[in-house]
């Protein structure tokens, strides 16, 4: 093929899109003689490629038309993937059109093909950008008491400091959160991604409208995320519970969870009531039944304390009734339960108003056995002044792993440590094998970059010395990363994996089925 101009690669370029989407994003014939020309407008072209498209790479092809909307002062330079999602959705088909083609699979092939199918859309629309995902460092580890699995997220990387002046800059309170149904076609900004490729899936839970997305951040295989389309705050009810078996009935490949509606053992959207949920992959999910109990008037319902770090009571029947009302009946006791021995007081006084402390985070599944199964995690927000940050949260100690609130994918033991931790990682493997000089008194300044590893690094230090080989200086730091991962689960649980502990933690079980 000869030497093209930039016009002529670029109407090559539209040419491939069009023929992409006609080939994986269900774009029709006639469909794309109309697509072909919006694109063409979009980027200033005048009339399309006349050549064959040849072979091509999908986020090449991308990649090279925002590179020519910035070269012809379309665009500006931070407004690429912003641009690039808006040309991706005009290729797709319509949220209606999405919606009828999933209901269409699930009449005659089951949902579990239908949410296939809406996967597929999502990474080859690259709303899932596979390429991106792909780059997250993610590694196992068989702890004390279960398999933790510990991602570091590159996927999602930490802002410019020229996209956070931009971003502050973003004027507009629409949509009002990430998760509204609002979002479906946004355009984006600076302060909020473009939404033009995201699809949903409407149904009803317990008599209310709600939909269904797939996370683009895809934190365990196929997360997803179910919404309220009223904006309200979260909320864990009697209500939540019939809802998340409703789900169920209709998707029972997955599982569905909802963070506590607290701040600190909560998520980072309390705004607006929102489950998640995916595939049953997490390691909670593997864990055993540590004890088993009874409920006298409820014949059909199994109670056990699950083999796991933190502490959580699984309910599991198939009389969806009485699954419920066990449910129920433990979100009430704890709700209310004190064991001032286990440093658990349900709620305190301030300023001559109550203030809440304990909380649920319920995960729901169909089991192997096909029972209706919850594993409702008891939590406790509560500070106190030797415990600033949480008496159940992680210490200051381990902020250099995981400061955030300890969410409903931490709890199962899935970690998501931030994308800057990798860097960091590498650098304080030069510091053990030699590499890089090791100068405490540097480290031990704010500004630098790892000053909050301080206390980690002198520790490996301690143990290893400064002159190990790089596979072992890896060893030890992922090894170090795992403890302190295992630390902080431990920390969560309410009732401590001590003999005083589950003693605690039967107790209380006791109070609610005797």
């Amino acid at each position: 093929m000869p030497r093209l101009s930039s016009e002529e690669t670029a109407k090559l370029n539209v040419k491939r899109l069009v023929d992409y989407a006609v080939r994986k994003l269900y774009l029709q014939d006639y469909d794309a003689v109309y697509v072909q020309n919006i694109l063409l407008d979009a980027l200033k072209l005048t009339e399309p490629f006349e050549g064959e498209v040849g072979n091509y790479d999908f986020y090449e092809v991308m990649d090279a038309l925002s590179d020519y909307a910035v070269k012809k002062g379309i665009i500006e330079e931070p407004e690429k993937q912003l641009f690039e999602t808006k040309l991706i959705g005009f290729c797709m088909p319509s949220p209606s059109k999405t919606i009828e083609m999933f209901d269409d699979i699930a009449r005659y092939s089951g949902t579990k093909e239908a949410t296939e199918m809406l996967f597929k859309l999502g990474e080859d629309s690259a709303y899932l950008r596979r390429p991106d995902l792909d780059k997250n460092i993610i590694w196992e580890n068989d702890g004390a008491r279960g398999k933790i699995v510990v991602t570091i997220n590159l996927a999602k990387p930490e802002k410019t400091p020229e996209q956070v002046r931009l971003a502050k800059l973003a004027k507009g309170g629409y949509p009002k959160c990430m998760l509204c149904l609002e979002n479906l076609g946004f355009a984006g900004n600076a302060a909020k991604p473009a939404r033009q490729t995201i699809r949903i899936i409407p149904f009803e839970l317990d008599g209310e409208n709600w939909f269904m997305q797939y996370s683009p951040y895809q934190y365990f295989a196929e997360h997803l995320i179910a919404v309220c389309e009223e904006h309200r705050p979260m909320c864990v009810t009697d209500a939540t519970f019939r809802r998340m078996l409703d789900f169920l009935d209709m998707f029972p490949h997955y599982f569905i969870g909802s963070n506590a509606a607290l701040p600190i053992v909560g998520g980072s959207i309390l705004a607006h009531d929102h489950y998640q949920g995916g595939k049953k992959v997490l390691p909670v999910f593997e864990r055993p039944n540590r004890r088993t109990f009874k409920i006298k008037d409820l014949a059909d319902v199994d109670v056990a304390v699950v083999d796991w770090y933190n502490s959580i009571v699984r309910i599991s029947s198939k009389n969806r009734a009485q699954a419920l009302e066990a449910v129920n009946r433990i979100y009430a006791a704890w709700d209310n339960y004190d064991e001032p021995a286990m440093n658990v007081l349900s709620h305190t006084e301030q300023d001559g108003e109550r203030v809440q402390h304990n909380a649920i985070t319920p995960i729901a599944s169909i089991n192997k056995d096909g029972e209706y199964e919850f594993n409702l995690i008891l939590r406790n927000n509560r500070t106190d002044e030797a415990h600033p940050f949480g008496i159940f949260h992680p210490a200051v100690e381990l902020h250099n792993i995981k400061q955030e609130s300890i969410g409903i994918i931490e709890v199962m033991g899935v970690f998501i440590l931030p994308g800057r931790l990798a860097k960091e990682m590498s650098d304080m493997r030069d510091i053990l094998t030699g590499k890089t000089p090791l100068d405490f008194e540097a480290i031990a300044k704010d500004e630098h970059p790892l000053h909050k590893h301080l206390g980690m690094i002198t520790q490996l230090v301690v143990d290893y010395g400064t002159g190990i080989s790089e596979k072992k200086a890896g060893e030890a730091i992922t090894a170090y990363i795992n403890n302190a991962c295992e630390q902080i689960l431990d920390t969560t649980a309410v009732f401590k994996n001590t003999n005083e502990g589950q003693a605690a933690f039967d107790k209380f079980i006791h109070s609610v089925i005797d």
